[in-house]
């Protein structure tokens, strides 16, 4: 047990200066940061959560089973016979008689008929606008600890560390954040929240209903998600009060869901639309920072500090087959995940007051172990329905081959039966692009390492990143910007969204584009792409 414990912490040693006063003023320190690192999945992948992902297969395996059978057994028999022969037995031996054929044609159209009614319908995504914050609030980690030192909430050791979280995190010094964080007074209260969350969604909303020339008076659903503010009214009810949209309009307001609750709000909107033929919904993906922003001195509470920066998204779907030409991606997939059900889990992200009362957002040291075992989850359902079968089959081989035969061929030892490696599909074959969750650089690099990705796929999360910070639920689309931006959404391409918070949660999305995408000419990109990835 204690190698194992051992095996999940990584250690980095940190150069803090000259000390300033006391016994050592003068002489250099050094500080040894101990972190857990993310589960390796080549030891820890379970029989149990494939079993999830080949669920979704076996739900259709009468299909799979029936029609290759029916297949083979008319192909033979046709084959055996001659065109001649065939002829004959179709037109001359055979008699027909006016009921067998109303008979046949009525089963005919009552099959087609179920099936086309039954079929899910296609949930396209017209297009999504990402808000770039003005050049006012725009901030460098300098500017940043500067300002916080200036509103005198903090004493230095809260910002020496905040400065050294900062210094590690990736970020860099063009993102943006609300002025009143900054002030001497409170910032969480009803007004400021409503002022910023009212400046990025209305102006995601209004770039998206100008590029996609549709109504808001046309949207039958309206969806938004924001974790740490929810008012009353609420925010949806903000944006139909503001657009003046029709009565009738399907309204729903997430809270509390984290930086995942983006996907969580595209099934909903899936669900929605399945039920309700010639619609469209909106998804409205932000976070209040002036509401996630921590005074005190709880260590744990000011990394949020640190990373979460203003952004907001607004995403346009349709399910009416006629905005297929016009549409960028048909959604394909989404798998959520919830390890809510383990106490560590639930309160690995955790808000609460610390000890002076200050409410905050408490990150837990065991974070990167928790969102490990939840991403293996994930990830392990979704394979079987996105991997090609050769890399399903020699991946379900080789793990049924471990875990009947592992410990056995090991002489029933534990630290032996872990040499029997299970085969780690290549997730690269599945997908031509990848937005993972920006949320710090020690997460990617440890995402990178443990799904053996490539800097390429990672890139475009690492660019949000560095230059719009963690923006919560809506970074992964403003890496889906990104890659647009450059140039490199091709017709068929495979987009995978991979995106974690609170609760804890894990949820994918899988899109596929459906013609070639062209460089925006607007978006929160236009102007600096061309910097990345040099910028890194």
């Amino acid at each position: 047990m204690a190698s194992a414990e051992q095996a999940l912490l990584s250690t980095e040693i940190v150069n803090r200066g000259v000390e300033a006063s006391g016994p050592d003023a003068g002489s250099p320190t050094f500080s040894v940061i101990v972190r857990r690192r993310l589960p390796d999945f080549l030891q820890s992948v379970n029989l149990k959560y494939v079993k999830l992902g080949y669920h979704y297969l076996i739900s259709h395996a009468i299909y799979l089973a029936t029609i290759p059978v029916i297949v083979l057994v008319f192909g033979a028999e046709i084959g055996s016979l001659s065109k001649e022969e065939l002829w004959k037995k179709i037109w001359e031996e055979a008699t027909y008689d006016l009921a067998t054929l109303l008979a046949f044609l009525a089963v005919l159209v009552f099959t087609v008929s179920v099936y086309f009614m039954s079929r899910p319908r296609p949930i396209y995504l017209i297009d999504f606008a990402c808000y770039r914050p003005s050049d006012e609030l725009k901030v460098s980690k300098k500017e940043f600890i500067e300002l916080a030192r200036k509103s005198g909430k903090f004493d230095e050791e809260s910002l020496a560390f905040q400065s050294r979280i900062l210094n590690s995190s990736g970020i860099g010094d063009e993102t943006y954040v609300p002025r009143c964080i900054y002030s001497s007074d409170k910032c969480a209260t009803m007004k400021e929240g409503r002022t910023e969350v009212s400046e990025v969604m209305f102006g995601a909303l209004d770039e998206l209903f100008q590029k996609t020339r549709v109504r808001p008076k046309d949207v039958g659903v309206i969806i938004v998600n924001c974790s740490q503010f929810n008012p009353t009214p609420s925010l949806s009810a903000m944006i139909i009060n503001h657009y003046k949209m029709r009565g009738n309009v399907l309204s729903y307001n997430l809270g509390g869901m984290g930086c995942s609750a983006s996907i969580i709000a595209l099934d909903l909107a899936q669900d929605m639309l399945q039920a309700n033929a010639n619609n469209y919904a909106v998804v409205v993906s932000t976070e209040a920072v002036s509401f996630t922003w921590y005074t005190g001195r709880n260590r744990s509470m000011l990394i949020p500090n640190c990373f979460f920066r203003m952004g907001c998204s607004a995403v346009l779907l349709s399910n009416r087959r006629r905005d297929f030409s016009r549409a960028k991606y048909r959604l394909e997939h989404i798998v959520r995940t919830h390890k809510g059900g383990d106490d560590r889990s639930f309160r690995c992200v955790y808000q609460e007051e610390d000890e002076q009362r200050i409410k905050g957002l408490s990150i837990s040291r065991e974070l990167m172990e928790i969102g490990g075992q939840a991403l293996k989850t994930n990830i392990t359902t979704l394979g079987p329905l996105v991997l090609p079968f050769s890399e399903q089959l020699l991946f379900f081989a080789t793990l049924l081959y471990r875990h009947l035969f592992g410990k056995r061929a090991a002489g029933e030892t534990e630290t032996s039966s872990t040499s029997v490696k299970p085969y780690i599909p290549d997730y690269k074959l599945a997908f031509e692009h990848f937005c993972v969750h920006a949320a710090s650089k020690v997460v990617l690099d440890a995402l990178q390492s443990n799904l053996e990705l490539s800097s390429d796929n990672l890139e475009a999360s690492r660019a949000v990143l560095h230059r719009f910070g963690n923006t919560s639920s809506s970074s992964i689309w403003y890496e889906l910007a990104y890659i647009e931006a450059k140039g490199r959404v091709r017709r068929g391409d495979r987009v995978w969204q991979l995106a974690f918070g609170s609760g804890f949660k894990c949820n994918s999305a899988v899109w596929r584009a459906v013609r070639r995408i062209k460089k925006p000419a607007r978006g929160p990109w236009i102007d600096c792409v061309d910097a990345y990835p040099a910028a890194l």
